[in-house]
């Protein structure tokens, strides 16, 4: 799966999206660390990639601004929970294809995720 992680997603998740096989981009090595929150999802959409965040203000730009939206996960993680987020990310990322998540905001917590289908644009 192709993705693109915000720069507050722990270097351990990006490990681990790595090490089960994704393409992972970083906002960091983009260079695009002082990027708009518009750009970033700007930048998703271009690369075709799902947008990973911890930020929850990405919650209400998706669906304010649909037209930019390729898909986001947001993940309700600290230090604390990373073991069991990144369960139930695993399980998010094998249950669902790479195109249903490009049209859906995800929301991963410990031991659960939520799911919220975008409006096509």
């Amino acid at each position: 799966m192709r993705l693109l992680t915000d720069q507050d997603i722990y270097q351990i998740t990006v490990k681990q999206l790595r090490e089960w096989g994704h393409d992972v981009m970083t906002v960091k090595e983009l260079g695009m660390q002082q990027a708009s929150d518009e750009s970033l999802l700007r930048k998703g959409r271009e690369t075709k990639r799902i947008f990973i965040t911890r930020d929850k203000d990405f919650g209400a730009l998706t669906f304010l601004k649909e037209s930019l939206s390729t898909g986001v996960i947001l993940l309700r993680v600290t230090p604390l929970t990373v073991e069991s987020v990144h369960r139930e990310l695993n399980l998010l990322l094998r249950e669902h294809t790479e195109n249903e998540l490009k049209n859906l905001f995800c929301v991963v917590e410990p031991y659960r995720y939520r799911i919220r289908h975008l409006q096509e644009a």
